[in-house]
């Protein structure tokens, strides 16, 4: 079941968030990809990107399909939308998830201005 606050946002009212991300984006690359994901599996068409502990450089990203929770920072593009949790956005503000697709394979891939440094595969990064 779809959250009833994406429709809001969707509608252009903000005031149900805590936060509205705009120093995050989403581009319209991986909105097309997230939707269709969403679509195959019967799931809203919302991305969680957050940050673990780990990774051979530090920290790495984990994006999976969620829910929105109360706390979380929002930014949407194209009818998708992406939520942050408090803490992981202290690491990744400013940040832009796409979809690329190359010689290598597909992979979503952050652009991330707080990283110092990263690893060869990209989902890991230290501050």
């Amino acid at each position: 079941m779809a959250d009833p606050r994406a429709a809001e946002l969707a509608e252009g009212d903000t005031r149900a968030y805590l936060a509205v991300v705009t120093s995050i984006t989403l581009t319209p690359s991986a909105a097309k990809r997230v939707a269709s994901i969403a679509i195959r599996q019967g799931k809203p068409a919302i991305l969680r990107l957050a940050v673990d502990g780990g990774g051979c450089a530090g920290f790495s990203y984990r994006f999976a399909l969620g829910e929105m929770e109360p706390d979380d920072a929002v930014a949407q593009t194209d009818g998708v939308t992406l939520v942050v949790d408090p803490i992981s956005l202290d690491l990744i503000d400013g940040s832009a998830v796409d979809y690329v697709e190359n010689l290598g394979g597909a992979a979503f891939k952050v652009t991330n201005p707080n990283a110092a440094s990263g690893c060869g595969c990209g989902s890991s990064f230290s501050i």
